[in-house]
């Protein structure tokens, strides 16, 4: 990827949808030619001088200081994911290519699926910023059926959410994950644009999706959060799962995700179907009849 046209396009997108009222200056009779604001407003509301910010501007953030970057955050009305793509974007700048290209992920470490294993009640798995699945527990691998019907690995939600007719059903609310997922690849080349896997993840949806398109053009930025999962399991039907995600401190580029169910509600019963259904899975054929009957 093009780590000049990156900032640039960014940049100018989150200009575009500030108006000059939102940002507390005087609106001015007459039609403006820009839509959102001027390069010299985000300049004065920044506190650099306009041609420093064309800099900007231009795909230029070497060297760009705290306060600068902080300024632009300000003008912007940056949230705190675009705050730290922009940070991302900036300490990236000066670095040649080969230095900043992160080590690919390798085989995760035993002792992280044996952490997965031990969380027996709750669907618990292990991605990367390409959302691919690189391990998960049984009640994960259940729980994600649809997914990994594709018999290719890893197995990749993004993938999933844009590519497979099956993810509409599977996601109540696929519109808000397919926003999501969208944002969080965007800001997943602010960290490593030169992950060849990366780009060439963003190239197939782009080629293969025109809804993802529309939302890569966005330049909307998302970091990995905390909020509730609807999904719809042709099994157990609906569930609306709590969901916790956490960093590794052994590999930063790696994300835990757990799933959890409230207590005494319809989504906790069709969780522990989920887990009796998930153990006759391992079962012969004859077994798992007479389990079930």
């Amino acid at each position: 990827m093009d780590d000049r046209a990156e900032i640039r396009e960014f940049l100018v997108s989150r200009r575009a949808r500030i108006t000059p009222e939102q940002a507390g200056l005087p609106a001015y009779g007459g039609r403006r030619r820009v839509k959102g604001l001027r390069r010299e407003e985000v300049a004065m509301l920044a506190g650099v001088s306009v041609d420093y910010y064309v800099r900007l501007e231009r795909g230029n953030l070497s060297g760009a200081s705290d306060s600068v970057l902080d300024g632009v955050s300000r003008a912007l009305h940056l949230d705190d994911g675009e705050r730290r793509y922009l940070y991302d974007l900036a300490r990236r700048a000066p670095a040649p290519a080969a230095a900043r290209r992160r080590a690919p992920v390798g085989r995760l470490r035993p002792a992280l699926q044996y952490m997965l294993d031990a969380i027996g009640d709750a669907p618990a798995f292990i991605h990367n910023g390409r959302h691919d699945l690189l391990a998960t527990n049984h009640l994960a691998r259940a729980l994600y059926a649809p997914l990994l019907a594709d018999p290719r690995r890893p197995a990749n939600l993004a993938r999933f959410i844009y590519l497979d007719p099956a993810a509409g059903a599977f996601l109540p609310d696929w519109d808000k994950a397919a926003d999501d997922v969208a944002a969080m690849l965007r800001a997943e080349v602010g960290r490593n644009s030169c992950a060849k896997d990366l780009t060439d993840l963003i190239g197939e949806l782009s080629t293969r999706s025109e809804i993802f398109r529309k939302r890569w053009a966005d330049h909307n930025v998302r970091q990995h959060r905390t909020n509730p999962k609807k999904l719809h399991h042709p099994v157990v039907g609906d569930l609306q799962l709590n969901c916790e995600t956490m960093s590794l401190a052994s590999d930063p580029a790696l994300v835990l995700v757990i799933y959890t169910a409230t207590p005494d509600t319809p989504s906790a019963d069709a969780l522990r179907l989920l887990s009796a259904w998930a153990a006759t899975q391992d079962q012969p054929e004859a077994d798992r009849h007479e389990r079930l009957t």
